[in-house]
């Protein structure tokens, strides 16, 4: 199992600025009340995301990728997936941990599976170059496979780059076996209906499962079973924290531990909150627990219909790099952070840094390993922190594999579950990301959005 850290967040270590018993002793009752919520919920509303790891959802999920996998894998070269957001953070998150960062660099006979391209962004540069590179390989586009992913259909972004996609398709065609898998609403939809209508194979967006909520469902799940990666595994890993962050004694429920520590340093004024893991493969993980903690999380009005601007700033680096970019400022700038600290315990690449005859001031380094000295500045890094009477916590992932990412994912998840019930707002919704997509709509000359149009135009120009 995963290991969370909070030592270096607590009184007895930092002093005035940290946390202790007393503290938590203030809020226990509340802090009771929100893991009996957790262990006895219906997932009848928007936590029905709860449900992944476990059947019947999750054998669904797993035998409709597999037919699909089995369907269009052999000789599939390229996989790319059309998204924006909870659509595609979560596949890039779970590829860049789960495969070598040089994935698409390998030869076909040394991947388990296609080079995969994420498109999550709408920015020509991103969508041109990599469709040319596509094309490049796969002229015909005999070989790639087009993932692409949204609930409704409605999404500007998404259109656009399924319409860019399809044109391509038209003009490479005709096709013996599909090129399209729709990741989309069960039932209902026009990208539903588009599948419908052109006998796509589809996955569903399960109701209940918000975009950033999603990873653990077909919306990333598929391109990581198509890369080769061991989805039954994530979803043990994520079943496995499910036990403890459902226990209903809060000092023994690690999501519950990791979410009043953050809210309560957010009280104190630490309102950007740092994610720091110690490897290159998992800052794509930062970036899917950024959008987690953001939109969850920072909303204008509580439950009861107040305005409380709640939320905290989430912030994503990478050690050691950024050690010589940002340290300065987290031990000497505003005391307004809390950082997190992730921690690989045992890695699997090895380096060893070789011995030379001649002595400089490297010697010291000599006949050790990169795990060594990486292992050593996290550690330094905490300790410096905890020097300048500033909060940081660690998260220890024995190894970074499938089990332990999917812990991982369901510890963050059921932390923001249980941060949303600590500052009375609502996890699920994102009112504040509407108003940009209906001006979008109007500002790109969408029937209906005329006025929005006009608003934007009023209010800039």
């Amino acid at each position: 199992m995963i290991r969370l850290d909070l030592a270096s967040c607590s009184r007895e270590r930092i002093g005035d600025a940290g946390l202790d018993s007393k503290d938590a002793a203030a809020e226990r009752e509340r802090l009771q009340s929100i893991a009996e919520e957790l262990h006895d919920t219906d997932f009848s509303g928007m936590d029905r995301w709860r449900r992944l790891p476990y059947d019947p959802m999750r054998n669904e999920h797993v035998s409709g990728i597999a037919s699909i996998r089995e369907q269009l894998a052999p000789d599939i070269e390229n996989l790319v997936v059309l998204g924006i957001g909870g659509s595609a953070l979560g596949a890039t998150a779970l590829q860049s941990a789960l495969n070598p960062l040089t994935w698409n660099l390998l030869p076909s006979d040394q991947r388990a599976g296609p080079r995969l391209f994420v498109l999550d962004n709408i920015d020509p540069d991103l969508v041109g170059s990599t469709l040319r590179e596509v094309l490049r390989v796969d002229p015909r586009l005999r070989r790639t496979v087009f993932n692409v992913v949204s609930k409704s259909g409605e999404t500007a972004e998404t259109a656009a780059q399924l319409s860019i996609v399809r044109s391509m398709l038209d003009e490479t065609g005709p096709h013996d076996a599909p090129r399209i898998v729709a990741t989309t609403d069960a039932g209902k939809g026009t990208l539903r209906d588009i599948a419908m209508e052109n006998q796509w194979p589809t996955l569903p967006v399960p109701d209940g499962v918000g975009g950033r909520f999603s990873v653990l469902s077909p919306v990333a799940l598929l391109p990581a079973a198509m890369c080769g990666i061991d989805i039954e595994s994530l979803l043990d890993g994520a079943a496995a924290m499910d036990v403890l962050c459902t226990r209903k004694n809060p000092d023994e429920n690690p999501a519950i531990q990791l979410a009043w520590t953050l809210i309560s340093m957010e009280r104190r004024g630490r309102r950007n909150h740092v994610l720091m893991p110690y490897s290159n493969r998992l800052a794509p993980m930062a970036a899917w627990y950024r959008q987690l903690w953001a939109e969850s999380l920072g909303k204008r009005l509580g439950l009861d219909g107040s305005i409380v601007h709640a939320g905290a700033t989430p912030i994503g680096a990478i050690g050691a790099t950024d050690q010589h970019s940002q340290i300065q400022l987290y031990r000497e700038g505003p005391d307004d952070k809390v950082i997190g600290f992730v921690a690989i315990d045992k890695h699997e690449e090895h380096v060893p840094i070789p011995r030379r005859d001649e002595t400089d001031s490297a010697d010291y380094l000599r006949g050790r390993d990169l795990v060594d000295l990486l292992h050593a500045e996290r550690r330094a890094t905490e300790y410096a922190m905890v020097e300048s009477g500033r909060p940081s916590f660690t998260i220890h992932l024995p190894r970074l594999d499938a089990a332990a990412v999917g812990q991982f994912i369901w510890l963050w998840q059921m932390a923001t579950a249980c941060a949303g019930s600590m500052l009375e707002i609502d996890p699920y919704d994102q009112p504040a990301v509407e108003t940009g997509k209906q001006a979008t709509f109007g500002l790109m000359g969408r029937p209906g959005y005329e006025k929005w149009s006009d608003r934007v135009h009023e209010t800039l120009d």
